[in-house]
């Protein structure tokens, strides 16, 4: 189970159908996350017309070399399944997928997300739902606008949304990018990454998400420490400190190019 959090406009969409794209072909999630057990997925993306995440599928399908019309991505399409639990698990029973999107919660019911008591017994039917079909869930939902010291204290609503994640995905949207931090209930937490939304050069209607750089836990995102022209520079720096002293570990290039 997992939520997949952050403010309106945050790339968390373009972050699922990646992770579907990813467990659907078996290509590595984001070019660099292996896939040890693909399998089909099944998407419910209620913001978004059927035709529009078709594109965003071929789009991140062709970032990623696998081939889209052998791609086992299936869709909801409803305007508003209000989580009719029993058709979602004659769904499941029928499809068997390995991931489920759910995006996003506040299309999924009418029941009010403050509510603990109400929140607490539809994150615990999806539960159920993912032991009974064993298929990863990934719920989306959305993060306040006021700042929180912790990711999953942003997430809107009870505060059973952020304890219910066995694996939490927290995207945040800084100057010059997005911040992609990860949090699991029973493994250490890997360092942020920065991620960017890019087009390809050939194509510009091709559009997918990039890291651009792993940063450490108690390093700045580089949208706050540096500028543009810093960034741009940054790869040619590292050529250069390379040639100059051969291989180098990674947390040396960081000291020496700060």
């Amino acid at each position: 189970m997992g939520i997949i959090g952050g403010a309106p406009k945050s790339c968390k969409t373009w972050l699922a159908l990646e992770l579907a794209v990813a467990v659907a072909s078996g290509q590595p999630c984001l070019g660099r996350f292996a896939v040890p057990r693909p399998g089909p997925a099944l998407v419910f993306a209620a913001e978004d017309a059927p035709h529009q995440v078709k594109c965003r599928l071929q789009s991140l399908a062709q970032a990623r070399n696998a081939d889209f019309a052998a791609l086992d991505v299936r869709l909801i399409v409803e305007n508003s399944l209000r989580l009719d639990l029993q058709r979602l698990r004659l769904t499941l029973a029928r499809h068997r997928p390995r991931f489920l999107v759910l995006d996003p919660y506040v299309r999924l019911q009418n029941s009010d997300e403050n509510d603990a008591r109400q929140v607490s017994a539809i994150l615990s039917a999806l539960r159920d739902l993912s032991r009974t079909f064993q298929v990863a869930v990934a719920l989306v939902h959305h993060a306040r606008k006021n700042a929180a010291q912790l990711p999953g204290q942003a997430l809107r609503g009870s505060g059973d949304f952020w304890a219910w994640g066995d694996s939490n995905l927290y995207v945040a949207r800084k100057q010059d990018g997005l911040l992609l931090t990860v949090e699991h209930r029973s493994a250490p937490s890997p360092a942020p990454l920065s991620l960017h939304l890019v087009s390809s050069a050939r194509d510009q209607d091709l559009v997918r998400l990039e890291v651009r750089q792993t940063l450490s836990p108690d390093e700045p995102h580089p949208a706050l420490a540096r500028n543009r022209k810093d960034q741009t520079a940054l790869p040619q720096r590292i050529l250069s400190h390379l040639a100059q002293t051969g291989p180098s570990r990674h947390r040396d290039l960081r000291r020496a190019l700060q």
